[in-house]
């Protein structure tokens, strides 16, 4: 039943992302020969980050519950919390973007997802949420690919 409801979510999400232009077929081809990289580099880059966001959360936070900024620990928390989530289905990624299999693709997918998360529950961040349904279109423009 899981696996119908993932599917629901990523057929419903493509339904949206289909109605757009089409990339020319070399430029998903290159987009789809580059993405394992993509995945790899950005997976570790988050990973570090999102650890290094919790590392200085924990020294900083005594100051910022003296100073008042109490509330602004937990959004800090979520958002490095998701950032590694994110970053982990990267790197998850990483070995079947690279044998151009579903499997990949679909870590991909729920990578943008949780980033979408993200954004969404950050205030203010729409940059985020534009980078990332530029990030769904461009998964989806090479979905073809993967098998």
């Amino acid at each position: 039943m899981a696996k119908t409801t993932t599917q629901n979510i990523i057929d419903k999400t493509q339904e949206l992302f289909d109605k757009l232009p089409a990339l020319p077929k070399e430029a998903r081809d290159v987009i789809a020969k580059i993405t394992p990289w993509i995945a790899l580099i950005f997976g570790i880059l988050g990973v570090l980050g999102g650890i290094a966001g919790l590392g200085l959360l924990t020294v900083f936070s005594p100051f910022a519950i003296m100073g008042g900024a109490g509330r602004a620990l937990g959004g800090g928390v979520l958002a490095a919390i998701l950032t590694i989530v994110s970053s982990g289905l990267l790197l998850a990624a990483f070995p079947g973007t690279k044998k151009y299999k579903i499997s990949g693709w679909n870590f991909l997918f729920w990578s943008e997802a949780v980033a979408l998360l993200s954004a969404i529950l950050a205030p203010l961040d729409l940059g985020g949420i534009v980078f990332t349904l530029v990030g769904f279109y461009l998964i989806f423009q090479i979905k073809s690919h993967y098998k």
